[in-house]
């Protein structure tokens, strides 16, 4: 694999591994990354190595950590997962764990680069993603990053007995036009 970096940003991507279980699980359970995630039940080291097991080792998900490129240390995770061969599309993930990190571009910057790595390394044409329509900041960081709002479902998901409305964006890569 390339290096996937954007040094104005200050990060880089590299592949997650088992040794990040414990940091994904801990991110993935805090309020402030769950509440904008559409599958919001709590992770555990077990569902999350069977993730690794039956996703990622298998080729249907590719998962990155998001790093500081100064310290090397782990900010958040993107990920494609959905993988479509046929069709030459799959669905993109991110979350920023570090409290820290958010409000600064780092997520911008890591759905650039993973975008990057979907059409040059992936071959993909068609990247696409859904946002809780509420979630003006992720919206506007897709929208910064190349993606291209598409459509509303309206009252599309169940979360908690509320209805919500999901934004569905897409990206395409510029080669395969």
């Amino acid at each position: 694999m390339k290096e996937y970096s954007d040094v104005s940003a200050g990060v880089y991507l590299r592949p997650m591994t088992y040794d990040d279980t414990d940091l994904i699980v801990a991110w993935r359970n805090s309020d402030a990354v769950r509440k904008n995630f559409i599958y919001q039940a709590l992770f555990t080291r077990e569902s999350h190595e069977n993730w690794i097991r039956t996703m990622v080792e298998t080729g249907k998900v590719v998962q990155m950590i998001i790093c500081d490129s100064a310290s090397d240390k782990p900010l958040g995770s993107v990920y494609i997962r959905d993988i479509d061969r046929h069709h030459n599309k799959a669905e993109y993930g991110i979350f920023i764990g570090e409290q820290d990190a958010r409000g600064r571009g780092v997520g911008t910057a890591a759905a650039k680069l993973m975008l990057r790595y979907c059409f040059e390394e992936e071959k993909l044409h068609r990247v696409y993603l859904r946002a809780f329509a509420e979630n003006v900041q992720a919206i506007r960081s897709y929208e910064k990053a190349g993606f291209l709002r598409e459509g509303l479902l309206c009252d599309d998901v169940c979360i908690d007995g509320e209805y919500r409305d999901i934004v569905w964006m897409a990206a395409l890569n510029p080669e395969t036009k």
